[in-house]
């Protein structure tokens, strides 16, 4: 995050939440890079990094209302990070989104006027 005007979101185009975070940072003014995470998922080490730059956790950034989290049994107390994490990386649809970086930091933007803190 070079720019400071720029931001990238991890974004579904399927999501009435993700569009309507685009378009508060569209609305901003800020140069977006869109990146549909399910076409191009980030890496595991890349996930691990924007999710301890928010200060969440692996389980917190689960998509848990996704009904291949239950099936794969990965909504339970008990759920390594590791095992959710590859998960993720198997299936990226279990990405709770949209995750979006600025040079203020990273936030999961549920709900989306989350995203302001990070403006």
């Amino acid at each position: 995050m070079n720019n400071p005007r720029s931001a990238t979101i991890f974004h579904n185009p399927q999501c009435g939440t993700s569009r309507k975070t685009l378009e508060i940072l569209n609305d901003c003014g800020r140069e977006v890079t869109v990146r549909e995470y399910l076409k191009n998922p980030p890496s595991r080490s890349e996930l691990q990094d924007l999710y301890k730059r928010a200060g969440i956790t692996a389980n917190e950034g689960l998509r848990a209302k996704e009904p291949l989290a239950e099936e794969l049994g990965l909504t339970g107390p008990d759920v390594s990070e590791d095992a959710i994490l590859d998960a993720m990386m198997e299936h990226p649809i279990l990405i709770n989104r949209p995750l979006v970086e600025t040079e203020k930091g990273v936030r999961l933007c549920r709900p989306q006027d989350k995203v302001r803190e990070i403006l």
